[in-house]
């Protein structure tokens, strides 16, 4: 949580506490929460934000690089820490649910396509999107 507000600061970020208010709901975010869910959140914790509030500041910490936004092909784009440890994501199409994981696998895959291509891979970004098996 104050790892987010830290790097703001870092960054030259002015702090408001409605600011903060917004760090500290993505830092406590363990989901990928969209701008509607954010402001429910920090809502709760101050009544007095508005959605206008925290649309301007999600889109300012995603421009200074503070967050990721994530793009799941339902039309809401979330949001999570950019700084979150890697791992890649699962979109069930009929429920909406995002399941992370982290596949050596893949990993090893991504590096040899890279380097057979003749690149060094400095980051990718891993979305399935996929339906449950039906089980019998």
């Amino acid at each position: 949580m104050s790892d987010i507000i830290a790097r703001c600061e870092a960054k030259g970020l002015r702090m408001t506490e409605q600011r903060r208010v917004v760090a500290r709901v993505i830092g406590a975010a363990d989901d990928h929460p969209d701008v509607e869910e954010l402001y429910a959140r920090a809502a709760q914790i101050d009544p007095r934000i508005s959605i206008a509030t925290v649309y301007r500041t999600v889109k300012l910490f995603e421009e200074a690089g503070i967050l990721d936004r994530l793009e799941f092909g339902d039309g809401r784009a979330r949001y999570e820490d950019a700084e979150r440890d890697h791992h890649d994501h699962l979109i069930d199409v009929n429920s909406g649910e995002v399941i992370e994981f982290v596949d050596p696998e893949i990993e090893a895959l991504q590096e040899r396509i890279a380097i057979r291509l003749g690149y060094r891979l400095v980051g990718h970004r891993l979305e399935l999107l996929g339906v449950p098996v039906k089980k019998v």
